[in-house]
């Protein structure tokens, strides 16, 4: 097949030149017959022109004739494949040596080289081919704006709804503003219901610690009545509020999901850039390699902007920092935004940004274990020490008569639950305040 194109090819250039030599031919002659100069003078011109196209189609023959090979192909036809492919792979392999030389020098501690070496065992382990899933339109969400979707639009434009506007968008919610706030009224309209239903059972029994849990209340209805309620405002307020600020706390995990996997993906960046790679093509690159899963999803945004919405690189990143839930992914689109319009070296403003970002990283980590070590210091006073001396006094208290008519099975069931409660609270706050994996 290589040698019938070669020769194709090699018919069309000796055709290609024979027409040129006979126009040459022809333009000559009328040459000799005027007599106008500026005629002559546009003839001469052409015939330059012609003269330059005969040599370029010579040099063309004469390297389609070196190509021309009648003797049988050997086997190195294999080694030139691979050699091929080698050039093509050659940039990415320029890319892992300088990403490799700068995490050397950059001099990583032990956890962060076994995160780095985790991160490349799921990459290998995740390489299936992933289903594109459609995704249906939701059956809650559609009943939300049949019922408040006007009301909804119209409130959309009040003030009070602009900072939840910005926190859908930042949060990645697959909402429109609109239609966020009907899924709010209508979760707060469902509560209503819950509500009530929690005032009437409590209005009748009572829930307690002993066997039986549930008992008839046998207190009057009106004293009762007045106890229990508040629960029917207490219940859609809170949804209410719960709905209301769920986008701004997402947004808040999101913003530590990202600031724990920038500095990675900015020595990442460096190395891929160090390849004079096309700005725009960095970020594509990181989304393929699928190891920063959050910032993915913002360097998505960017591709979109320039691919779909048409945006110039500098203008979707400047748009990227504004709907950012992270401000220091937002300070890394705008410098970058900056370095490229100033015509700045990238490479160099990645390599100092990714010192910044892990230096801040280090630093984040020691204040963890610090605050780490405080709570074990308040866990053992308070979970250990605490309930053993308060259980002694209690039972002291209760052997002296002192008014405890709690029995000894009573107290140890408090000093267990209590435990148990103050456990549940200090495993949840250090979960909170963990830095994400």
């Amino acid at each position: 097949m290589v040698k019938e194109n070669s020769i194709n090819q090699l018919v069309k250039k000796v055709s290609q030149q024979k027409k040129i030599i006979s126009e040459l031919n022809s333009v000559s002659k009328i040459l000799e017959k005027t007599t106008n100069p500026d005629e002559k003078i546009l003839i001469k011109s052409h015939i330059a022109s012609l003269k330059k196209q005969a040599k370029i189609t010579g040099r063309k023959i004469s390297e389609t004739l070196k190509n021309i090979n009648l003797v049988k192909p050997l086997p190195i036809q294999e080694k030139v494949i691979l050699k091929e492919k080698e050039k093509i792979l050659e940039p990415e392999k320029i890319a892992k040596k300088s990403f490799i030389k700068k995490l050397e020098k950059l001099k990583l501690s032990e956890l962060e080289k076994k995160y780095l070496k985790r991160r490349g065992k799921e990459k290998e382990e995740g390489k299936k081919e992933e289903e594109k899933k459609i995704k249906k339109p939701d059956a809650y969400v559609k009943a939300a704006n049949q019922f408040f979707f006007n009301y909804s639009k119209t409130l959309s434009t009040k003030p009070m709804f602009k900072t939840l506007k910005k926190d859908i968008v930042k949060a990645n919610l697959q909402f429109v503003l609109s239609n966020y706030i009907a899924v709010i009224l209508f979760t707060t309209l469902i509560s209503v219901f819950v509500g009530m239903a929690l005032f009437l059972f409590f209005l009748f029994f009572n829930f307690g610690a002993t066997l039986p849990i549930i008992t008839f209340a046998n207190e009057d209805l009106l004293i009762r009545f007045l106890k229990v309620f508040w629960i029917l405002f207490a219940v859609p307020i809170t949804t209410f509020f719960i709905m209301f600020f769920y986008p701004s706390m997402e947004k808040k995990s999101i913003e530590n999901r990202i600031d724990h996997e920038l500095p990675f993906a900015v020595i990442h960046m460096s190395s891929i850039s160090s390849s004079m790679i096309e700005p725009s093509k960095i970020f594509g690159i990181i989304i393929l390699t699928k190891e920063y899963p959050y910032i993915g999803k913002e360097f998505t945004k960017i591709i979109n902007e320039i691919n779909v919405y048409g945006y110039d690189l500098i203008s979707a990143l400047r748009n990227s920092a504004d709907n950012s839930p992270s401000q220091k992914l937002a300070a890394l689109f705008n410098g970058l935004a900056t370095t490229i319009t100033s015509g700045g070296n990238l490479p160099e403003f990645f390599d100092k940004r990714a010192q910044t970002l892990l230096f801040d990283y280090r630093l984040e980590r020691e204040k963890y274990t610090k605050s780490a070590e405080t709570f074990m210091d308040i866990y053992i006073s308070v979970v250990i020490a605490a309930p053993m001396i308060l259980m002694l006094l209690l039972m002291m208290m209760k052997i002296s008569g002192l008014g405890i008519a709690m029995s000894t099975t009573m107290i140890s069931l408090m000093m267990v639950l209590g435990v148990s409660v103050i456990n549940v609270i200090f495993l949840t706050f250090l979960h909170l305040k963990q830095p994400s994996e």
